[in-house]
């Protein structure tokens, strides 16, 4: 019984501790939207345009970062500027994934995407950049 118990209470323990652990990153530094071409429509007032781009974020294969831009205060498209292209098997999971993961981004139109299978790196390593892309442009 007493075994039971430490062993209970030991597990609930660990998963406290895992649960309290949060991942740290560097702050970006501070970058401004890019302006918009000249001889577009003026966007309405609180309306975000722009372009924006996400941390650069260390995965187990290499960095992945991507640039967003933004059109009415909607993703409007993704552009991959690194991604793990010279360790491991990542440079072909890259090819394939990241078409996947753009085209996911803008349909859902934030960073809750489902991670490509067989790219788990490469689509963790996506999802925060790109979360940190949108959190830029406050959309």
């Amino acid at each position: 019984m007493r075994r039971i118990l430490a062993s209970t209470g030991g597990t609930v323990a660990g998963i406290a501790l895992l649960i309290a652990l949060k991942p740290t990153h560097a702050a970006p530094p501070a970058r401004a939207a890019a302006p918009e071409p000249s001889g577009s429509p003026a966007p309405s007032a609180g309306t975000v345009n722009g372009t924006f781009t996400g941390d650069a974020i260390e995965t187990r294969f290499g960095p992945v970062q991507v640039r967003i831009t933004v059109r009415n205060g909607k993703l409007a498209k993704v552009k991959v500027l690194q991604v793990p292209s010279t360790r491991g098997p990542e440079p072909e999971i890259a090819r394939v994934a990241v078409p996947q993961l753009n085209k996911a981004a803008v349909t859902a139109g934030n960073a809750r995407i489902d991670s490509i299978s067989g790219a788990t790196y490469t689509s963790e390593g996506y999802r925060e950049s790109l979360q940190s892309a949108l959190d830029e442009a406050g959309v």
